[in-house]
Parts: C-alpha cells; structure tokens; sequence
C-alpha cells in the first residue's frame, strides 16, 4: 500500500509540475504577442563590400646570403636596424679544410708551370717571326716560280713553248705565290696566338693565387671587396635575423641557395596580401578602393587600392578562395609591421546620407516590400516601401518612409 501512495503521489507531482509549464509558456507568447518595439529609420552611409583576409607584406624583401662558407664571427646589426646598401651586415670567420688547402696549392703550381711552358713557346714563336723561319719555304718556292714564269714568258715570245705551256707556268707561280702569302698570314696568327696562350695562363695562375688567399685569409688579392664581409644589397629594414654569432653558414651557389644572414625589406613600401571567396571575387576588379583593419592597431582605417586578381582560385577548408594584393598607402603617424594581419573590406558601392533601417525589418512578400508602420500603442499598419543598396544589416529605403516614423521590429536579435 504504501508503495502504491508512493506511485499516486509522484503521478500526481508530475501533473501539476506538466500543467504549469503549459500555463508558463502560453503566457509567455501572449505576452510577446502583445508587446511590440518599435524603431526610427535614421540617415546613414551603407556600404557594400566584400571581406578578404590576409597580411601585411613588404613589397619587395631581400634574403642577404654569403659568399663564402663558415662561421658567424660578428654580426654589425639586428632585426629592426636600418640599413643602405653595401653597409656590413656580419663577418664569416672562413675554416677551410686541409684538403682544400692543398687542391688550391697544387692549381698554383700547376698553373705556374702552364704559365712558364707558355712564355718559351712565346719566345720560340718570336724567334721564328723575327727570322722568318716558317716562311723561307715558301718565298723561296714562290721566287723559283717567278724565275721560271719569266723564263717561259721569253721563250713563249720566241715560239719555242706553247701557249698551254706558258699558261702552266703562270698558274704555278700565282700557286706559289698564294702559298708565301698564307705562310706570313700563319707566322703572324701563330705569334698572337702564343700572346695570348701566355695572357690565359697568367690570369689562370692569378685566380689560382686568388682563391689561395680567399681560403686562407678571406679575401682575394688586389680586391677592395672582401669576401667574407656579408653586405646589404639593398637599402631598407631589417627584419630578421636568422643566425647567430657562432652559426655555421654555408655559400650561395648552383647546387645550394645559401645559408640566409639577413632579410631585408623595404618597408615604405607594403602590399596587403590577402584571400577572396569565390562567391565575391566576380564582383571586384583591378584599381577598387580598400579599408584596411589591421588586428594590432584599434580603431584605425588604412586606405588601399587593390592592383591584383589572382586568375587561379585555391581550395581553402571546402571553399575555393582566389588571392589579391593592393598596395597600401603610407602613413605616417602608424608603423605598420610586417606580418600583421589584416582583414580588407573592397567597396563595391556606397551610399552616403540615405534613409536606412535594419534588413531584419522589411517583409518580403512575392515582387514587393513592406514594413510595418506604428498607428498606436499596440496596433501598426502595413505600407509598401522600396529599398535599394543593402550591406546585409542596414538597407538603404527610396520612398515610401522617412525618419518622423516608427518601424516595427519584426526580430529582435
């Protein structure tokens, strides 16, 4: 029995807790039905936009790599410093091995030796000039052959040889003489050509003796730029150092881009590098106007123009983004950093001074628009209204309203 009291007793419970919830909430929507807000239409700017997000770049950064490998001895800057082209950005201290150490030995060696090889053919090739060595041969043919034409001329004249005879004669001799001009023409060709074997090899034994020293003390003979001094190539900000004092770094060159020291940028000169939705990309083109709003700096606008479409969307989290760059234009009272993210709002259209209210309280009904209008306490009239540009929240209204009226909320959010 006192079970079964138990059972009744929490059924009963139940009901009366059911019933007051349906009581509570009937209430509570006639008494939402009742009580209306209402809202002034105001004079306003819309504008419509469509919203990439992105950063601050620089346009122009520059990686500043050595010329040489090794290690860090000294660095003249940090990140944040200001620099002009060709200032010092560090020291390489050069740890050549001992093998490369002697390869580049042994190339001066044997390039000297080249050299001296090349300097007796030289003086050999001047002997030969000077006496006419290599071309006695041939003027001594070609005066035989003078010898010989003249001969048989005198004796064509007397009718002693033919005609075919003599003509024999002339063609040996012009041989003879085309042979003794080719003869000088080699002699002077081989003379220049010993001039410049011995030039070749002097400057093969100078690059030799240069790379010598560049391992060995870090510079190049005869050179005014060291090679172990890493310089800026441009002027601009450093924005980053990499490395530090004590750092192995290894040279630029074709099989290896290099080791970065520094990176340097231009920073009175930046672009905003940012994202697109697809769905918005199609309504902007080359030289809008942006509003930059940059995540570290409150409350302030950054005008830009946009210079850059992207033809190639992306796939980014399930959607197809496109990339867009606008040049951003300078101020002066903020320091914009490299890397700050930023967010740009593209003007599409823009109304300034227009009568607008809040999207959330115009009725769509079909072709036509509507609001409804307060006629008392607790009782509105429905009128037509037509609206133009919209930025989503607030919506610009062309007739049918003006800012003596009371628009009824239809949502409150």
């Amino acid at each position: 029995m006192k079970k079964k009291g138990c059972l009744y007793g929490a059924i009963g419970l139940l009901v009366i807790l059911s019933a007051f919830l349906v009581w509570y909430f009937v209430n509570q929507s006639s008494g939402e039905e009742k009580s209306m807000e209402f809202e002034k239409p105001e004079i306003t700017d819309i504008v419509k936009k469509a919203v990439a997000t992105g950063a601050v770049r620089p346009r122009k950064e520059v990686q500043i790599k050595p010329q040489v490998s090794g290690v860090i001895e000294e660095l003249y800057v940090e990140a944040g410093s200001v620099v002009q082209k060709g200032q010092k950005i560090a020291k390489i201290k050069l740890v050549p091995s001992e093998t490369s150490i002697n390869n580049a030995q042994s190339s001066v060696e044997l390039a000297r030796i080249r050299l001296q090889e090349a300097k007796r053919e030289l003086n050999r090739q001047e002997s030969v000039y000077t006496n006419k060595l290599d071309v006695e041969s041939a003027r001594s043919a070609y005066e035989n052959a003078k010898q010989e034409e003249k001969r048989a001329k005198q004796l064509f004249d007397e009718g002693v040889i033919s005609e075919q005879d003599y003509q024999r004669n002339q063609m040996t001799l012009e041989q003879r003489q085309t042979e003794y001009e080719n003869a000088k023409l080699i002699s002077n060709n081989a003379l220049k050509a010993a001039n410049t074997e011995v030039e070749i090899r002097a400057q093969e034994l100078n690059a030799a003796i240069n790379n010598l020293q560049l391992l060995r003390e870090g510079a190049a003979q005869n050179s005014k730029q060291v090679a172990n001094i890493v310089t800026s190539t441009v002027a601009g900000m450093v924005l980053d150092i990499p490395v530090e004092e004590g750092s192995s770094v290894i040279e630029r060159n074709n099989f290896n881009e290099g080791t970065t020291i520094a990176s340097v940028a231009d920073m009175n000169s930046l672009i905003f590098e940012g994202m697109v939705d697809e769905s918005d990309v199609g309504k902007i083109k080359e030289g809008m106007p942006l509003e930059l709003t940059v995540g570290a700096i409150q409350n302030k606008k950054f005008d830009a123009t946009l210079e850059y479409i992207s033809p190639k969307g992306v796939e980014e989290e399930g959607s197809v983004k496109f990339e867009i760059r606008a040049a951003i234009k300078p101020d002066e009272e903020y320091f914009l950093r490299a890397g700050y993210s930023a967010s740009g709002d593209i003007i599409l259209d823009k109304k300034t001074g227009v009568v607008g209210i809040k999207e959330r309280d115009v009725i769509f009904e079909k072709d036509s628009t509507y609001v409804e209008l307060k006629t008392g306490e607790e009782s509105v009239e429905k009128i037509p209204v037509e609206i133009g540009l919209s930025d989503g929240i607030l919506v610009e209204v062309l007739s049918g309203l003006d800012t003596t009226k009371q628009v009824k909320i239809q949502q409150k959010l």
